[in-house]
């Protein structure tokens, strides 16, 4: 059986450039646009892996408005496509904006045919290469760094980075992002990589404990001390001797109790409420707000003393909206987990759920994100998640999918969907619903990997 060629789109405007290229290309599918809108209908219709651009398009042959437009527009549409741009007019100039745009590479007219053959023939490739890497990472999604946080953004790499050089000296750490970024999993990163690894690591959300007894939280109290003091109790700071003190919303402390956490850290030693005896403590503190300290010290609801003490080191952790691609990450890597918790058949996300997570702002984090899969996995009826299963109603508009037949499976989806959810399961009668026959349904739902 011959291999199937791959597809070339050839934009250009010259007819007799046209041709000659064409058949430089035989080894190729060539499709070939003379003009930005033809171009895109050539994009959306045969999805060329590469594209060679003369950025000289009508209505401005002369200059290079249209060529980068038809590049924006072509790189929205379809990231992974290896662009190739062409042009004679200001070639220095427009090679350096339109790599910076996102294109492959630059070749300078007039046409070195063997030149740019070797330009499309790298292009192929890299695509190739670049493709076939996706597909592993899909395969063996394994992204996790220190503290089991899974990953694969360069912004999230570099703090597990920074966490992991300053992990073995002992200063106090700050971490600083807003809720739901996984500040405790780079907390208990930054104890599981420093020698205090074999002692315990104690964490106390200090903002989820009222005022009045946080102070016995972490300091702990003698017997008697107050009504209800009926044993001597050690606070968290004692019981995390030799190892690492978590202090989660640490700007939640209360001014006076800031004054005697101060002391601590100057002298470690802790004095027990209604205790007159200090004891010695050796712990290094972690702390994790989501609140503006430096804010807080112009309010003065802050210690500026207290904050140096805290903050030899400052550590800020990306939203999950700053860490490209870590959204569907997570996502799998949640649906993984849920669904085999709670024995679903739910193997996956379908097409739109994929684009709607990836789009999404997730103005919770991870927090958000893990709620939301985990509800998909229970209430989902197919085997992959939809967009819908995870409460995403609204379509986006500018998201819209790049051919009629990416457009058609997620209609077909869920047409299917509804007619099986309205015939309880019955393939015959979603079968009518659908106004099609049983053998097309159950097509159907082994192309799109669903369930009845």
């Amino acid at each position: 059986m011959a291999e199937e060629k791959k597809t070339l789109l050839i934009v250009e405007d010259d007819e007799g450039l046209q041709r000659q290229l064409r058949w430089a290309y035989e080894d190729y599918e060539v499709v070939v646009a003379g003009d930005r809108e033809t171009a895109i209908d050539m994009l959306r219709q045969h999805e060329p892996d590469v594209v060679t651009l003369d950025l000289g398009l009508p209505p401005d042959p002369d200059g290079v408005t249209e060529g980068f437009a038809t590049l924006e527009e072509m790189l929205s549409l379809k990231p992974d496509t290896k662009i190739v741009v062409a042009s004679g007019h200001g070639a220095r100039e427009s090679a350096l904006r339109a790599i910076a745009s996102g294109a492959y590479d630059f070749y300078q007219k007039p046409v070195d045919i063997d030149a740019l053959g070797l330009i499309v023939s790298r292009a192929f490739q890299l695509h190739d290469i670049e493709r076939e890497n996706a597909r592993l990472a899909a395969a063996n999604d394994d992204h996790t760094v220190l503290g089991g946080m899974i990953t694969g953004s360069p912004e999230m790499l570099k703090v597990a980075r920074t966490i992991e050089r300053v992990a073995a000296a002992d200063v106090s750490v700050m971490l600083l992002g807003a809720s739901g970024t996984g500040k405790e999993l780079l907390a208990r990163g930054v104890h599981d990589e420093s020698p205090r690894r074999d002692k315990p690591f104690v964490a106390i959300n200090c903002a989820a404990i009222p005022e009045n007894l946080l102070e016995a939280e972490l300091f702990g109290y003698e017997k008697g001390a107050f009504t209800g003091a009926a044993k001597t109790t050690e606070g968290k700071i004692e019981l995390a001797e030799g190892g690492t003190l978590f202090l989660d919303e640490v700007g939640d402390i209360p001014l006076p109790l800031q004054v005697k956490l101060l002391r601590f850290l100057q002298e470690r030693v802790v004095e027990r409420i209604g205790g007159r005896k200090p004891i010695p403590v050796d712990v290094r503190i972690v702390c994790a707000t989501h609140q503006d300290l430096d804010a807080m010290i112009a309010e003065k609801s802050f210690r500026d003393d207290l904050y140096y003490r805290l903050a030899e080191i400052v550590v800020t952790i990306p939203s999950l909206a700053e860490r490209p691609g870590d959204a569907v990450l997570l996502a799998k890597h949640f649906l993984r987990k849920y669904a085999a918790e709670m024995k679903t058949a739910v193997t996956g996300f379908a097409p739109d759920a994929l684009a709607a997570i990836d789009s999404w702002n997730w103005p919770g984090n991870v927090r958000e994100l893990e709620n939301r899969v985990k509800r998909a996995a229970i209430m989902a009826d197919a085997k992959l998640v939809t967009a819908a299963d995870l409460d995403f109603d609204v379509a986006d508009e500018d998201a819209q999918p790049i051919n009629l037949k990416a457009a058609r499976e997620i209609a077909d989806r869920k047409a299917i969907t509804s007619a099986l959810a309205r015939s309880q399961g019955n393939i015959s009668q979603g079968a009518k619903l659908l106004g099609i026959s049983r053998p097309t349904l159950y097509d159907l739902l082994k192309q799109y990997e669903m369930s009845a």
